[in-house]
């Protein structure tokens, strides 16, 4: 009789078992929600329903900070009620990285100091936008460009490893420089570069503006690390047009992408278009991701 009541406990532990791991395995996770706002509007962010923010590397990593400027930041950082998670305007545009004249030891000095510091602040991804600092003279090499931008992208990406910081590549747009504007040749430096730390932010507001097909992001797949977006015409925030994005929402889903989706827009009334574009893109994520995958 034991042995029987045994038998059936363990019958039953395993139905549960089974079936919790069958609920959990078709548990659809979406990508999660951010946007570039700084500390200044943590706490509208927070209600607005964002949970990670966005700052920027002058304002709170930069080596013209001194050190005492940056542990104040770190206490803002700690207090703030969304994570602090990244930060764009990597270099300044007299810092260039690209073309005939970079000094590679001050870039990689610099470097070292805002990547040890972004450690420190718990920030993990580091966007690499930095128009000016990446464009070359209009009579430059572009095969030679590249070729020692993948080197030096490599020694960014081993100190970006050292403190546990992903680098990002950003698809540009015309407009603002003349060095990797497309997610197309973006996708191929960081695929060159080949290195956990160094990998793609697939930023549609650049990619709608360029005309680029959402295809380029299924071509890019597994190097993206994260997506940032905005509407097209004005780059404002989700909703306040009410552009579509889902074209480019269904390629993310398509490559199985549950990472970072950055809200990065001009703001003119923070209070009514926060909680509007946290609405409107959470709504459009939740339509594609329920979406069955096709071929």
């Amino acid at each position: 009789m034991r042995s029987t009541k045994f038998s059936y406990l363990a019958f039953l532990i395993c139905l549960i078992y089974i079936g919790f791991c069958g609920f959990s395995s078709d548990k659809q996770v979406y990508p999660s929600l951010g946007i570039v706002s700084g500390l200044t509007q943590d706490s509208l962010a927070y209600a607005s329903g964002f949970k990670v923010i966005g700052e920027s590397v002058p304002k709170i990593l930069s080596p013209a900070l001194s050190d005492d400027q940056f542990n104040a930041n770190l206490k803002k950082i700690k207090a703030a009620k969304c994570k602090v998670l990244s930060c764009n305007l990597f270099y300044p545009a007299s810092l260039k990285i690209a073309g005939p004249e970079v000094d590679e030891a001050e870039v990689l000095t610099y470097t070292e100091t805002v990547l040890s510091r972004a450690g420190k602040a718990g920030v993990k991804f580091i966007v690499l936008g930095s128009s000016g600092a990446r464009s070359i003279p209009a009579d430059y090499n572009i095969v030679k460009a590249k070729s020692d931008f993948v080197i030096l992208a490599g020694k960014l990406a081993r100190i970006a490893g050292k403190y546990k910081v992903t680098i990002l590549l950003e698809n540009l747009e015309t407009t603002e420089t003349n060095f990797i504007t497309s997610l197309k040749l973006a996708a191929e430096i960081v695929r060159e570069v080949d290195h956990p730390n160094f990998k793609l932010n697939a930023d549609i507001f650049h990619m709608m503006r360029e005309g680029e097909s959402p295809n380029e992001i299924i071509e890019a797949g597994e190097l993206i690390g994260f997506s940032e977006v905005a509407e097209k015409q004005s780059r404002t925030l989700p909703g306040v047009m009410g552009d579509d994005f889902k074209p480019y929402l269904r390629a993310l889903h398509k490559i199985n992408y549950k990472g970072f989706i950055f809200i990065e827009g001009s703001i003119k009334n923070a209070a009514t278009e926060m909680p509007l574009a946290f609405k409107y893109l959470s709504a459009q994520i939740a339509e594609v991701y329920s979406e069955k995958k096709t071929d």
